[in-house]
């Protein structure tokens, strides 16, 4: 488990990262994950294993914060009209982390919603992992010059395995790879194309790249309050060396509670949306079973 993250810059913290031979020693890689100066580093659970990341999600269409179910980009879901101040408010709710999703650029396969992603990297005290339409390295860079601290990598991961890998190689502890299953074959494209490609020969053919963990998502799930399909995710750390996040379903703290005790088991993570927007889950309470477990 890793986050990037650099030291020494002029502001505080808040200047990105060199590109590959620039400097790169202003920046370390920690195991036990970094934060800008004004967030605690990743506490260990009580019994000195590693604490279950909760990671509120916001989703981007249109410059808005939605859900959508199953993916569908016409079953969406209006959450609020500024994304920045929803990432305030998960922050003081205690969120260190936040996972951010632009799904016009998923489809789009480029940025769409960046204006809506920098402001919540300039105002989120904690890390941002973000994924949708990143399949090039310009736009990897781009988003890690801006301040993303992880990038999530999921269509060129299976279409062009070797810019993750080089990546993962350059920037390391910042590359994640998603591996996104309907009935377990992995879909791309903003979940709009279905592979031949089994998630489990996907995600082995990163065992060796060093990327920093894997997304893995049932999509038949996510955004439907189903519960997080968490037999799929613990065979799934349990069969690769790299640390993996649950996503998809996750309906209340009960989803939290039996993740966070297979932490040993390679899951680092887990993200959460619908439950959080809905009521159904209190982001404090899951923080607080998290660390717990």
């Amino acid at each position: 488990m890793g986050w990037r993250c650099w030291k020494g810059s002029s502001n505080g913290g808040r200047d990105p990262p060199h590109r590959p031979g620039e400097g790169r020693g202003r920046y370390v890689n920690v195991l036990m994950g970094c934060l800008k100066p004004s967030v605690p580093g990743l506490r260990r659970g009580d019994e000195g294993g590693m604490s279950l990341i909760v990671f509120p999600a916001i989703d981007l269409k249109g410059g808005q914060v939605v859900r959508l179910a199953e993916g569908d980009m016409d079953r969406a879901t209006v959450y609020g009209d500024d994304p920045a101040a929803q990432a305030m408010l998960f922050a003081d709710q205690g969120a260190e982390f936040l996972h951010v999703v632009d799904l016009d650029g998923a489809f789009a396969g480029d940025s769409v919603n960046g204006e809506a992603v920098a402001a919540i990297v300039e105002r989120f005290p904690g890390h941002v992992q973000l994924g949708g339409g990143i399949r090039n390295r310009e736009a990897i860079e781009r988003w890690f010059d801006l301040g993303v601290s992880r990038v999530v990598i999921g269509t060129a991961a299976l279409e062009n395995p070797e810019l993750v890998r080089d990546a993962a190689r350059d920037f390391p502890g910042g590359i994640v790879v998603a591996v996104d299953a309907r009935e377990g074959m992995v879909a791309t494209r903003g979940w709009a194309d279905v592979s031949t490609v089994e998630v489990i020969d996907l995600a082995r053919r990163f065992e060796d790249a060093g990327v920093a963990a894997l997304l893995f998502t049932d999509v038949g799930r996510d955004g439907l309050l189903k519960g997080c399909n968490i037999d799929a995710t613990v065979d799934l750390a349990r069969a690769v060396r790299i640390p993996v996040i649950a996503s998809g379903g996750v309906k209340g703290l009960a989803d939290i509670h039996v993740l966070a005790l297979h932490t040993r088991d390679g899951i680092e993570g887990v993200i959460t949306g619908r439950a959080l927007y809905d009521g159904r889950l209190d982001l404090a309470a899951a923080l607080s079973v998290a660390r717990a477990a």
